[in-house]
């Protein structure tokens, strides 16, 4: 779908909020009513940044919105330049006057995605690694959780860049549904879960970008990176915090929060 002109306007007001820093009191124009509206905001918004993308975030679409926006995720793209290794603790920026927030996720990076169709079993054949981690989401609009998923879309679909943590061994045969998951902000535990509610599971996060990438003639490369989803709850966190997530017991991956 092309974006109109007020659409582009809305893109570029955006862009220009998250590289000049500012807040936004309102969102910059007409929010999008439907997820194609989001979408096209978002595909000008990528176009005007011009960087890199080098993996995307799925969120969760709220069950009572499911039928209104016609599906059950989102995305929204992950800059290259914000993707880090978090084996260096990263510092990580988020929008001061925004929106902020840390979540545990598992992060799976493609492989070569081909051309061929995919069900939730043999879409594992594209996946090279799979590794825990924590996306940051934030925006210069504090309310942009606050008007619907086609709002949070439009942006970027909320997010400010992903730590990689550690590699899964044997993630292959591993129960990750059954992964018991915590999130921790200046070391007090702020939420604990499993996959077990999240959908159909982070593979079918994977399914549902490569369909929407393809629809949408987005390339996928060997090496993006796909944040499957939050398991433990969005979690608003703010500069001088600590975020750390726990995965099965025993693999920790943290950073800390500044002002971008």
């Amino acid at each position: 779908m092309l974006a109109t002109s007020d659409q582009q306007n809305v893109a570029r007001a955006l862009i220009d909020a998250r590289a000049g820093k500012t807040p936004l009191t309102a969102y910059p124009g007409a929010m999008p009513q439907t997820m194609a509206d989001a979408y096209a905001i978002q595909d000008s918004a990528i176009a005007y940044d011009g960087r890199r993308i080098g993996g995307w975030k799925v969120g969760r679409i709220a069950p009572d919105l499911v039928d209104r926006y016609g599906g059950n995720r989102l995305t929204g793209p992950i800059f290259a330049d914000e993707i880090f290794d978090g084996a260096d603790e990263p510092a990580m920026p988020v929008y001061a006057g925004g929106f902020a927030a840390a979540e545990a996720e598992i992060l799976l990076c493609f492989g070569d995605v081909g051309t061929g169709d995919y069900d939730i079993d043999s879409v594992k054949g594209c996946i090279a690694d799979v590794r825990t981690g924590i996306e940051i989401a934030s925006s210069p609009f504090p309310e942009i959780n606050r008007h619907g998923p086609a709002v949070t879309a439009s942006d970027f679909g909320n997010n400010k860049g992903l730590i990689l943590g550690s590699s899964i061994a044997g993630w292959q045969d591993a129960d990750l549904i059954r992964m018991p998951v915590e999130m921790a902000i200046d070391g007090e535990t702020v939420g604990a879960a499993t996959m077990e509610a999240m959908l159909d599971g982070p593979f079918g996060s994977a399914l549902f970008l490569i369909e929407i990438l393809r629809a949408r003639g987005i390339a996928i490369p060997p090496g993006t990176w796909v944040s499957a989803g939050a398991i433990t709850g969005i979690h608003e966190i703010r500069p001088g915090q600590r975020a750390e997530a726990l995965f099965d017991g025993k693999i920790r991956v943290g950073c800390s929060i500044k002002s971008y």
